[in-house]
């Protein structure tokens, strides 16, 4: 009985622990799933806007670059216009232009310069667009692997656990029927004990006193089977 009870109450103790390591477990495979969930959402949201970043960055350098081909071009004909009308005037006639006209494309921050400085900042943006989603990529692959990773460790250990937990679940019932077996001996037992206990405590009377009455008792059956067999008168 007492080994019984000893093993009774070292799985329970078992069972009640797997319990709590199995909800454990469990709550974090769900924090996992929302981490993962979270992650995967974040990451396609700002792929997306990098998406959109590096088009617009490479669409602008295009159109900045054309618009800077058709100034220079533009500039380039209007010198030569310039150039030619100073040599066709007459002596007479009042100077229009000084020189070729190139308009503002070699002053400081003319239009033409400050198109390229435009360009050069699309282009560093794209640049350090592509960089950062690279990076966020891996970080993003990076913490997906160690998350899965993570997650079936702790699927293989719910499942384990739970095994465990229904074997000994098993392996209690049992124990509780021998138990409950048990106590039926032993109630029997003690039952047969207190019917015997009379006749086997000692009830005072010293072994010598014993054997004095059992031989008296000897000597008169003794007698009666003379008397019987008609030895005495």
């Amino acid at each position: 009985m007492e080994v019984l009870h000893a093993e009774i109450d070292q799985l329970q103790a078992s069972i009640a622990k797997l319990t709590e390591e199995i909800a454990s477990l469990t709550a974090g495979v769900a924090e996992l799933d929302a981490a993962m969930a979270t992650a995967t959402k974040a990451r396609e949201e700002e792929k997306a806007t990098n998406t959109e970043t590096i088009a617009d960055s490479k669409a602008a350098q295009t159109a900045t670059q054309q618009a800077v081909e058709v100034l220079k071009e533009f500039y380039a004909k209007a010198g030569e216009a310039t150039s030619l009308m100073q040599t066709s005037q007459q002596p007479e006639s009042p100077e229009i232009f000084d020189e070729a006209y190139t308009g503002m494309q070699a002053e400081n921050g003319g239009i033409v310069g400050m198109l390229e400085v435009i360009a050069s900042d699309f282009a560093r943006l794209e640049a350090e667009t592509t960089a950062g989603e690279a990076e966020s990529q891996k970080q993003y692959d990076q913490f997906m692997d160690d998350s899965t990773i993570d997650k079936t460790q702790k699927n293989k250990d719910i499942e384990h656990k739970t095994m465990k937990k229904q074997n000994e679940e098993q392996a209690l019932q049992e124990k509780k029927g021998d138990l409950e077996g048990t106590q039926k001996e032993l109630d029997a037992a003690l039952s047969y004990f207190d019917k015997l206990k009379p006749s086997c405590i000692d009830s005072g009377v010293s072994h010598e006193d014993r054997v004095a009455r059992r031989e008296e008792e000897v000597q008169s059956l003794q007698e009666a089977l003379r008397i019987l067999n008609g030895e005495d008168a």
